[in-house]
């Protein structure tokens, strides 16, 4: 659904919302079928969730589940999937085995010919401990990457993130300033995280940066136990959420506009005064302030 709009070429997203499961078949077949009700809203660009084949808790379960790229039936339908639709078809991760004691949680673009023409392995490894008892050590299952990833679309190049690197906005100045109209944040967000950071995080993100934002999620309380946010956005380079999911599986559509990215960054050119800088050496001793005019 492309079109001709002011000389700028605007395009369809669809996000697919998802609640995976510990079976990857069963998450393959609900996952092709959201991607196929988005082609069929006219989408353009497809964003699955991260985790898309499978939300696994256990690291020897995990292990046992997942196999490397290349063995990968989930990833070899995906792509045959893209070429039958002809779309550009963004698989926000798959866990797949990076080492024999090691999964990596990578991200596969894939375009309309079925080709992967972009590949992110998660930099940021989510290990924290939450109120209320629950804790994540994603590094114990992980492996993460070390590399930031752009490719370009027909519409504007896109910056490729995942979930917990939401939080590092280093990463996403780094993606806007090699040239990132588009960043995408597939994620799988904690219900308690998601409810106090989600949408202002996904805006600062766009505000900061004048770029648009893409975020499928997954929602809902999941087979592992894991119950994760949803509200699946799309947020404009102005920081407006342009749409937005609820809390269960299905489809998020919304109409880019690449010019916008344009006017955002034209009305606050930020990207063009960031200049690099040190921090100065702490005083000797602390400095003592004191209001003009009042005791001192």
């Amino acid at each position: 659904m492309s079109a001709q709009r002011g000389g700028n070429s605007t395009f369809r997203v669809g996000l697919v919302q998802m609640r995976s499961s510990r079976l990857p078949a069963a998450n393959l077949d609900v996952a092709a079928k959201l991607i196929g009700e988005a082609k069929d809203a006219g989408a353009d660009y497809v964003l699955t969730p991260e985790m898309t084949n499978l939300m696994e808790a256990s690291r020897d379960r995990l292990l046992a589940a997942i196999v490397d790229e290349e063995q990968d039936s989930s990833l070899a339908t995906f792509r045959e999937l893209a070429r039958k639709l002809a779309i550009h078809l963004h698989i926000g991760s798959l866990a797949v085995k990076a080492a024999p004691d090691k999964a990596a949680n990578r991200s596969f673009l894939i375009d309309p010919r079925g080709e992967i023409v972009a590949r992110y392995d998660k930099i940021h490894m989510f290990d924290v401990d939450l109120a209320g008892g629950e804790t994540y050590r994603e590094s114990r299952s992980y492996r993460p990457g070390e590399s930031a990833v752009l490719h370009d679309l027909p519409w504007g190049r896109l910056g490729l993130t995942i979930c917990y690197d939401l939080r590092f906005p280093s990463l996403y100045r780094a993606l806007a300033e090699a040239g990132a109209s588009f960043l995408a944040v597939p994620s799988a967000f904690t219900q308690q995280t998601g409810e106090a950071h989600w949408h202002v995080l996904n805006r600062a993100r766009a505000i900061e940066n004048g770029c648009y934002v893409f975020a499928a999620a997954q929602a809902g309380r999941h087979e592992n136990g894991r119950e994760t946010f949803g509200h699946s956005l799309v947020v404009d380079p102005w920081g407006r959420i342009v749409a937005e999911g609820g809390v269960e599986p299905g489809i998020v559509l919304a109409d880019v506009d690449p010019a916008a990215v344009a006017a955002a960054r034209a009305r606050v050119p930020s990207l063009q005064h960031g200049r690099r800088f040190e921090l100065a050496e702490p005083l000797a001793e602390p400095m003592h302030l004191r209001a003009v005019g009042g005791p001192a």
